[in-house]
């Protein structure tokens, strides 16, 4: 038995390894090491706390396989903090490890494959599964792979090339579980703790369906934030959808792209609820939301992005964007809202430079508006856009009142593509009037953040990357990410050293 299983296991490896199946088959992996100073990276700090040192890793191993008729991918990862396991022998660490990516790709039509035959259209085929959903500059739907554990979804995605169109066409539906006792289609959209406390601080299970509201006591209270072990996405997001549809359409003419997008997020309904806590004598009650409501709160957003060369040389490119949300947000509200983007960008060799602005709508706290304004800018990559410090639409929310951000960028890569060095510069400001504690209109002015980014190419898959940005704030930023007025330091900066590995295991 054991020969037969050695001699099974030689001759699969053989074959994997064979040039005919090497050219159809894939492994890569990646370690991704960051190190991080951080002295008011994501929002202000309080005067009094001091700077946090840490460093964060990503080890990600992908396999691909390719064929005439099935693409098949996945991608598995481990996304920890150095020293997270407060241990050097701890093995009950396994909730780091996630698969990143599993879809197939079933290809139904292919007009450079002549074992089609005559094909209807260049390129047709349906990818399902867990996947990353990349568009255009990732402005609305991207992968966010600067945050170590990035952004995935769990869908289908009807994908079609013809004759310069792009059309993929995509749908996804969430649940909590496949249990056999388990009953509709509720479904409790974000991880919640397992146990908090009570309105009298005694400790309580969570009921299922509940998103347990907590306040800064740590107490269960009626006017409490969302307790959540991990938040369901970007921009401040308190819960994951129930279900999304998604059409994108995309022309290239020459070195024009014209792309349009729509997209529906549907967000369970929910009713603010109460359960009282039977265990015990001296006990309260646990406040929250109970999601068990029928119908969906459906968000649409649609709109186009343009880019094109203005000359021949393509040393001048330009990019303009919009669009706009309707329907109804998360919590039910009635939703109109839009953002902008311009961006002008000389690049004729070794050096460019970009001269934009973003324009994302918000709320005028003097408006007796119950419509919402604020623009959600979706599943993308925050990163990207609006300052490297991820004050916005990232990690830790967005201003009420929008955002208004012109700014510059200016980049310079080497003839042999090792070295590259980039600075920015963006100016902060709401995009609609916000008010101080004593009713007052603030200052629109939230500050103005520098970056400066170095890469650098050790060899073929190793890189080092090394930032430093600052950002000096007004007291209207303390308005903007809900912080006590005249409580936090309005300097801020941010340094970080990454060193990125990214091998191909069958590459000779």
């Amino acid at each position: 038995m054991f020969k037969i299983i050695t001699g099974m296991t030689i001759g699969l490896f053989s074959i994997f390894m064979s040039p005919a199946a090497r050219a159809q088959l894939s492994l890569t992996g990646q370690l991704r090491v960051r190190t991080e100073l951080r002295n008011g990276y994501g929002t202000l700090e309080t005067t009094g706390n001091q700077p946090a040192f840490l460093t964060s890793q990503r080890a990600r191993l992908n396999f691909n396989y390719r064929s005439q008729r099935i693409i098949f991918q996945a991608s598995v990862q481990d996304v920890r903090v150095w020293g997270a396991d407060a241990s050097t022998i701890n093995n009950a660490d396994g909730t780091r490890l996630s698969v990143h990516e599993a879809w197939g790709e079933l290809v139904l039509a292919n007009a450079h494959d002549s074992s089609f035959g005559r094909s209807p259209v260049e390129y047709f085929g349906i990818r399902i599964g867990r996947q990353e959903l990349v568009y255009d500059d990732q402005r609305l739907l991207g992968n966010l792979d600067w945050l170590q554990q990035a952004r995935r979804h769990d869908a289908i995605v009807l994908k079609l090339l013809d004759k310069g169109w792009q059309v993929d066409l995509g749908a996804a539906f969430n649940q909590n579980t496949d249990a056999f006792n388990y009953n509709g289609t509720s479904y409790t959209p974000a991880n919640v703790p397992a146990y908090v406390k009570d309105s009298k601080g005694n400790l309580m299970a969570v009921p299922t369906g509940y998103i347990p509201l907590v306040n800064a006591a740590g107490l269960s209270a009626r006017t409490g934030n969302p307790s959540l072990v991990a938040a369901p996405g970007t921009n401040g997001a308190n819960q994951d959808y129930k279900a999304m549809q998604f059409l994108y359409a995309a022309k290239q003419w020459g070195p024009t792209r014209l792309a349009a997008l729509v997209f529906a997020d549907e967000f369970g309904k929910y009713k603010q609820d109460s359960v009282k806590n039977i265990a015990g004598t001296d006990t309260g009650w646990l406040y929250g939301r109970h999601f068990n409501q029928v119908g969906v709160n459906t968000r649409f957003t649609g709109g186009l992005l343009l880019t094109t060369a203005l000359d021949q040389r393509k040393s001048w490119r330009l990019q303009a964007g919009a669009y706009y949300q309707a329907g109804h947000d998360r919590d039910g509200s009635k939703l109109a809202a839009y953002t902008t983007t311009l961006a002008l960008t000389y690049g004729p060799r070794l050096v460019s430079g970009t001269i934009g602005w973003d324009y994302v709508s918000g709320n005028n706290a003097f408006s007796s508006s119950p419509t919402n304004h604020r623009f959600d800018p979706l599943y993308g990559t925050p990163h990207k856009f609006w300052g490297y410090m991820d004050y916005f639409y990232a990690g830790t929310g967005s201003p009420t009142g929008g955002l208004s951000n012109p700014y510059f960028k200016g980049k310079y890569v080497s003839k042999n593509s090792r070295l590259s060095v980039e600075l920015c510069y963006h100016y902060f400001g709401l995009a609609a009037d916000q008010k101080d504690v004593k009713g007052q209109t603030v200052s629109r002015y939230l500050g103005s953040e520098m970056d400066a980014i170095a890469g650098y190419a050790l060899n073929k898959v190793t890189t080092l990357e090394l930032g430093a940005c600052a950002l000096r704030a007004t007291h209207s930023m303390e308005y903007a990410k809900g912080i006590t007025p005249n409580t936090a330091r309005l300097n801020a900066s941010w340094v970080y050293l990454q060193l990125n590995i990214k091998p191909d295991f069958l590459q000779k």
